[in-house]
Formats: C-alpha cells, sequence, structure tokens
C-alpha cells in the first residue's frame, strides 16, 4: 500500500470520530498536506506532514505508516509522529484553558423565572 485516501487515514488514526467528521474537516479547509488545503480524496503518503486542526487542538504530525482500518488507540498512535513545537503549543494552550477557569464567576444559583423570561427575550432580539 504506498497511498491512502485523507479522510481514511485521519479515521484510521484517530483524529475523528466517523470518516463523515473527517470528510467535513478537510472540506472546511481544516486539514493542510504540506502546506496545502487537503481534499478529503488526496492520496496521504509516507512523510507528508498534515496540519490537522479538530476539537482537541492544532496537531502538525508527520505520516510514519499508512492505515485503511481503525484499529486500538496503541495503534493508531503509531501511525504519526506530532512535532516537539506542536506538543508544546497544544499543552499550552490547555494549560491557559485551565487557569482561565478559575477567574470564570460562576453564578450563585438558577435563574429565576423572571430571569429565564428576559434571557429569552434577549436571545430572540425582541
Amino acid at each position: 500500500m504506498l497511498s491512502v485516501r485523507m479522510d481514511k487515514w485521519l479515521w484510521a488514526a484517530r483524529f475523528f470520530k466517523t470518516r463523515a467528521l473527517a470528510t467535513r474537516a478537510c472540506g472546511l479547509g481544516r486539514i493542510q498536506c504540506n502546506d496545502q488545503p487537503a481534499k478529503a480524496a488526496r492520496e496521504v503518503r509516507v512523510g507528508d506532514m498534515l496540519q490537522v486542526t479538530n476539537e482537541g487542538g492544532d496537531f502538525q504530525v508527520e505520516v510514519l505508516l499508512l492505515s485503511e482500518v481503525r484499529g486500538p488507540a496503541s495503534v493508531a498512535q503509531t501511525l504519526y509522529r506530532e512535532t516537539e513545537a506542536s506538543r508544546e503549543l497544544r499543552l499550552k494552550v490547555a494549560a491557559e484553558r485551565k487557569a482561565m477557569r478559575q477567574f470564570e464567576q460562576l453564578p450563585a444559583s438558577r435563574p429565576s423565572k423572571r430571569d429565564r423570561r428576559r434571557i429569552i427575550q434577549f436571545r430572540s432580539g425582541g
């Protein structure tokens, strides 16, 4: 096997839960292969550098192995190698997000009926 479809590889490497989500991410331009936007049908080869943006963060990975089947997470992690810069940046962003929760003020209680009506009125623009 010399190449695999982009959406299949992203699904097999467990970047996305379904192939449909991987295809959608490609269509939205969230996947780049060698600094070019990648379509779902683009062929992935060993040695390609991918920039993957998903809910887990931004990943910059090098393709090490190809697979068309989704296996366990331990096998999926052997398909790629994440760059050190990418790993550090993701950890930094996660730490910042965690630190921001400390300064977040949560309401003392649930909104009252009157407050809920005002929220609904505000959201509807009326």
